[in-house]
């Protein structure tokens, strides 16, 4: 177990500024279905990592890592289904349609092994993968992961925050939204709000909120949970990354899944809440890109 400190002062750059340090592509891609957006960077022969982002999420989430990352390894960033500027959803999507979607994303792109990094919602996805396909993840990275906890006023607050952004995306509630996964108010820039401002407006975003969002349905998450088996079954190795001010839950939380995990360690990133990799992305950059660099990896 670790605990890192700020890794960044200030402001971050703007997204297009951060991007613009390494070579990229953004397409769309057919996926079951799903007119997928992708962003792929880097090069390499190294083992690929694949970024997923949380509920309502997109791929800019990742903008100020891939840089980074993609310096000796091939980097995947991508929306999943009813996210971003992928195919809206008109059905709910429960955790096995996101597994299912990843596993179709990486036969299109021809990738039989990758390293997943998931934040929340996408570390969930990166869980149920690497419990029952095994042979397909490399190493593991869960940031701020859900798929363990069921607390109701976190559930509620995630309900009513996206879905009242989603459904009248006006500045102050896309802003209340953003603010919500952070440490510092101050980190939401005039930029991300308008890059989520424009995703949420899409036609049919506001149905397709509805759908991503009954994971935070009780009854529909008990059934989607992650188990304590699932978490004993993973054969790769696993970094669990938690922050000082997750408003999703406790630190312990975070512990108790890295103990659980045969290979899992812990780390905790000081002064950033649900996005260390927004908030704090040089000590983030620093231990991801670390913990991917292991020698045979």
């Amino acid at each position: 177990m670790g605990v890192t400190g700020p890794g960044v002062t200030g402001m971050p750059v703007p997204v297009w500024v951060a991007l613009a340090e390494v070579e990229h592509t953004i397409r769309f891609v057919d996926v079951g279905g799903w007119r997928t957006r992708i962003l792929t960077a880097g090069d390499g022969d190294a083992v690929p990592v694949v970024l997923m982002a949380g509920t309502g999420g997109h791929l800019e989430a990742y903008a100020h890592n891939i840089a980074a990352l993609a310096a000796d390894r091939r980097v995947i960033a991508y929306d999943y289904p009813g996210h971003g500027y992928s195919t809206t959803a008109t059905s709910d999507l429960e955790i096995g349609a996101y597994v299912e979607h990843l596993l179709g994303l990486l036969a299109v792109l021809g990738i039989d092994r990758a390293h997943l990094c998931g934040e929340s919602l996408g570390g969930w996805v990166a869980i149920k993968v690497a419990a029952a396909h095994p042979g397909r993840v490399a190493r593991l990275v869960l940031n701020t992961p859900g798929g363990t906890m069921a607390t109701p006023e976190v559930m509620e607050r995630i309900r009513s925050l996206s879905q009242a952004a989603a459904d009248d995306p006006t500045p102050e509630r896309v802003r209340a939204r953003l603010e919500w996964l952070m440490a510092d108010p101050a980190t939401v820039t005039d930029e991300l709000v308008a890059i989520r401002r424009a995703i949420y407006s899409r036609p049919g975003f506001a149905t397709s909120m509805r759908h991503i969002l009954c994971l935070q349905d009780p009854a529909i998450r008990r059934r989607n949970l992650v188990t304590a088996p699932e978490l004993a079954s993973i054969a790769a190795p696993t970094l669990v990354v938690w922050t000082s001010d997750d408003p999703s839950g406790p630190a312990g939380a975070g512990m108790d899944m890295a103990a659980g995990i045969p290979d899992g360690r812990f780390e905790l990133i000081i002064g950033a809440g649900h996005w260390p990799q927004w908030e704090q992305h040089a000590t983030f950059n620093r231990l991801v890109g670390g913990f991917l660099a292991t020698q045979g990896i």
